[in-house]
């Protein structure tokens, strides 16, 4: 009698939990109905292969949903594709930063033979050019890759900021300094501008000038003329009329990218050399023969008033090689204190990188310009690199000293520049 009560509760608690199990279910909204008669031992026994579950209206109502809104994403390459571009943009670039055979069709009769080799040597294989010019003359001493460098030029990139620092300067706006607001609370004055080449720095610069100004000052510098007298094969660059387009980011663009502007290797000489000699703009000459060698006459093409200015660049040009945008120069060369200005930027697929500067010797200067063309290798500091190299193999070969008479620094130049120029 007790065996069979305690088989009667164990049956019923069965029971009850299989009918609380099947309430829950029709609770919750999951997606089955369960046959009454399967909850039989027999059916479940025999019939549990063939036993139907059929999914309820709400259930069918809420894959249906579930299954179109992930449709998309999970089958359409072009969702696909919109993420991926999202997350990860790479410029694309056509044209190679190496090249060979760079020096054929060069005129070389006239040029300094060390100057040429270290200028040669420092580029390798990248493919570019060297234009190395003695600033208190004007006498081109190397051009590497004529080609390149007698081109239409192309956008100067980060140093267009020489010019706009020097017109910024001459107008008064600011000094090495000045502190100007490019983000909110944050400032900045132009010798940090110059060494980290800030572009919000030079944008406010450039508004605040106008575009006459701009551009006035620029074509002063020798931006928009040829730069040279008589240099067969050399092209002319372009400096716009008008401001650009305000979408392409109008004179501030212009100011801290140089966009919609085009300068040449030479023309960028001409104006580092000026800064370099105290304000003379002299035509660019190139010798091709020993008797234009020993014949050799500067000339002038016109005094810039730039001699107080220039000190107020100093500190940043110093900066940028010291610990700036060109401190790759310093892997190569420590010994003499180098003042110069890098670039960087892209245009239809191809890449440019500038870097122009002057060596402030106690007993001469030496201006160079390396501009490189190509793809992602490309790049402001290379140029800097391959400028240290060149500055190395010339200090090896006592360049500088060899050449100490022909280019020591007039007494007044020496005055002007006598301020210190790095910062520490």
């Amino acid at each position: 009698m007790v065996f069979v009560k305690v088989k009667f509760g164990i049956w019923h608690v069965r029971l009850a939990l299989c009918i609380a199990l099947v309430i829950a279910l029709e609770a919750a909204g999951f997606a089955a109905s369960v046959n009454p008669r399967s909850l039989s031992s027999h059916s479940l026994n025999s019939r549990s292969k063939s036993r139907k579950v059929t999914e309820s209206q709400h259930a069918r109502r809420r894959m249906h949903a579930l299954a179109h809104s992930r449709a998309p994403l999970a089958r359409s390459p072009l969702v696909k594709s919109a993420v991926t571009r999202r997350h990860h943009y790479y410029e694309r670039f056509y044209t190679s930063s190496f090249a060979s055979d760079i020096t054929e069709g060069d005129i070389t009769t006239g040029e300094d033979p060390i100057v040429r080799q270290a200028a040669i040597d420092a580029l390798g294989n990248m493919n570019g050019t060297v234009v190395a010019i003695e600033p208190t003359s004007g006498r081109i001493l190397a051009m590497v890759n004529q080609k390149l460098a007698l081109s239409s030029g192309a956008q100067p990139c980060s140093t267009i900021k020489l010019s706009v620092a020097l017109a910024a300067v001459s107008e008064g706006l600011v000094d090495r300094g000045t502190e100007v607001p490019i983000a909110g609370r944050v400032r900045m004055n132009l010798t940090e501008a110059l060494s980290h080449s800030n572009n919000a720095y030079f944008e406010a610069l450039g508004r605040r000038l106008g575009f006459e100004k701009v551009s006035y000052y620029a074509h002063q510098f020798g931006l928009g003329e040829y730069a040279g007298y008589n240099v067969r094969g050399e092209q002319l660059g372009t400096y716009p009329e008008e401001e650009i387009s305000p979408k392409l980011g109008g004179v501030g663009k212009m100011c801290s990218f140089g966009e919609g502007i085009s300068m040449t290797p030479l023309q960028l000489g001409a104006l580092v050399a000026a800064i370099a000699n105290g304000g003379t703009l002299y035509y660019l000459q190139h010798p091709t023969s020993p008797d234009a060698v020993a014949d050799f006459q500067p000339i002038i093409k016109r005094h810039l008033d730039i001699a107080t200015a220039i000190p107020e660049l100093s500190d940043g040009m110093a900066g940028a090689v010291a610990y700036g945008t060109a401190r790759s120069l310093r892997l190569n060369f420590n010994e003499e204190s180098i003042l110069g200005k890098t670039g960087t930027c892209s245009h239809a697929g191809t890449r440019f990188g500038w870097f122009a500067s002057y060596a402030n010797t106690d007993i001469g200067r030496i201006v160079t310009v390396v501009f490189l063309r190509g793809g992602r290798p490309t790049f402001g500091p290379k140029a800097a690199e391959i400028t240290g190299r060149m500055y190395r193999e010339l200090y090896d070969h006592n360049f500088f000293v060899a050449h100490s008479a022909a280019t020591t620094p007039s007494p007044d130049l020496e005055r002007v520049l006598a301020r210190p120029t790095t910062q520490q």
